[in-house]
This record gives C-alpha cells, structure tokens and sequence, in this order.
C-alpha cells in the first residue's frame, strides 16, 4: 500500500515528527513512514534572505522520495520563503507529490511569548495536514476554521481546526476512494 513520507530536514525533535505521523495518518487514512533526515542543501539558502526557498527543497524532496511513496512531507526548523512573500510557513505543489513545513515561525517564543510545547505541536500538525492537504488537489478555504485557511500570520494558524471543513473532507475521501480500492 502507498504510504505518506515524513522527511526531516536537519535536526527535527522525534516528539513532533512523531505527534504530525499520528495525526496525518488519521486524517488522510494512510499509513505514515519517517524517514532519515537528510541535510538542509545550501542551494535553497538565500543569503540576502537569511532564509531557504521552499520551492527548491521541495526539489530535494521529490528527488529523494520512496518509490512506494503517495507523497512526501518535509518538516525542517530552517525559515521558508518565497520570492512574492517575506515569508512561509509551508509550501506544496496543489495535486502533487510534495509538501514541506518550517517549524520556526511555529514556536510562541519566536513571537516573544512563553514556551508552550502544546502549542508548538499543535501548530506543527495544523501545517503539516495543510500542506499535505494541497498535495491532494484543496485549496485554500474560506471558513476559517478549516485546516486549509489560508494562513497569513500565527494567529490564522491558531484560529483553525487540525480538521477540514464538510467540503474539502469530502473532497479527500473522492481522491483516496481509488486507493482504498485498490488495496
């Protein structure tokens, strides 16, 4: 059976790779593999930036994604960007085969604010089904609490569900009926 990759980029805690595994697996009814993480490439850094460009290590990631991979979620602690915004919190081709998070801007103490693990995590696994959500043809959603809002800053992110709307679930379980039937 296909399965949805979980790649590290450099030093990713096991706690929240492990938490984003449970929770995409619920949610997508795949089963979830993390791989080895591999190292953040230098070529996606922008100096200028002082941060990596998501769409090339999304190229990275299809590069070095399993056969037996459906699709590939990169999750690294570096800060994403793409040249039309200051900043991302993730990024993935609509209908394709990859996705990757940063969890930098995730974190409550980036903001100025107190530690808080829950949070953080909570963050991380909002993003994560986001961006593997667009892998999966969605796009963003008006209703705010539905994992695929589109989120402009933290607050969006903390403001929506880790759970889609009626729509996009429908929309999932269209795009995983011929997987399930197959297996």
């Amino acid at each position: 059976m296909e399965k949805i990759c979980l790649q590290p980029l450099g030093d990713v805690e096991s706690r929240v790779l492990d938490r984003i595994a449970e929770i995409v697996e619920d949610r997508f009814g795949l089963p979830v593999e993390t791989l080895n993480a591999m190292e953040v490439h230098a070529h996606a850094f922008n100096a200028g930036r002082g941060q990596y460009h998501s769409t090339e290590l999304l190229r990275d990631l299809l590069r070095r994604m399993p056969d037996d991979a459906l699709k590939i979620l990169g999750i690294t602690e570096v800060d994403l960007f793409v040249p039309q915004l200051n900043f991302v919190f993730g990024e993935a081709t609509v209908d394709g085969r990859a996705g990757i998070i940063s969890l930098r801007r995730l974190r409550p103490e980036y903001y100025g604010g107190t530690p808080s693990d829950r949070l953080f995590v909570e963050r991380a696994v909002k993003e994560a089904v986001h961006e593997l959500g667009h892998t999966f043809g969605m796009k963003h959603c008006q209703d705010p609490r539905c994992v695929m809002f589109f989120s402009n800053d933290i607050e969006d992110t903390d403001h929506k569900s880790t759970r889609f709307c009626a729509n996009h679930a429908h929309q999932l379980a269209q795009k995983l009926r011929p997987l399930r039937k197959a297996a």
